[in-house]
């Protein structure tokens, strides 16, 4: 079973910017797609972006398409999702996800294993 580990959420100003980092333990590249979702009190879990196993195809929601850029460094068996122009309504837990049949679907029910989650707090 691999071991998810999220890093990089705080505290960020509106428009601001923020790196998030989701180290896997065990090996991950060229097996597992890859995904971040979010989740905001109250709210159901949202899809924010994916990544297949090569990292050569990648997919978003469709209200962070232009601003959040995901990416994967296999032989570090990390993955990065960097935010730009954040927003209030973006304040959420942020998780990452892997899919071990290499999928990137925008579906959560696809993803066995996730992390534990880092907050991410974009104040206005």
């Amino acid at each position: 079973q691999v071991q998810l580990v999220e890093s990089g959420g705080g505290l960020v100003q509106a428009g601001g910017s923020a790196r998030l980092s989701c180290a896997a333990s065990g090996r991950i590249s060229s097996t597992y797609g890859m995904g971040w979702f979010r989740q905001a009190p109250g709210k159901e879990r949202e899809f924010v972006a994916a990544i297949s196993r090569s990292g050569g195809n990648t997919n978003y929601g469709d209200t962070v398409k232009g601003r959040f850029t995901i990416s994967r460094d296999n032989a570090r068996n990390t993955m990065y999702l960097q935010m730009n122009s954040l927003k209030p309504k973006e304040t959420a837990v942020y998780y990452c996800a892997a899919d071990r049949k290499g999928g990137y679907s925008h579906l959560a029910r696809f993803y066995g294993d996730w992390g534990q989650g880092t907050q991410v707090t974009v104040s206005s």
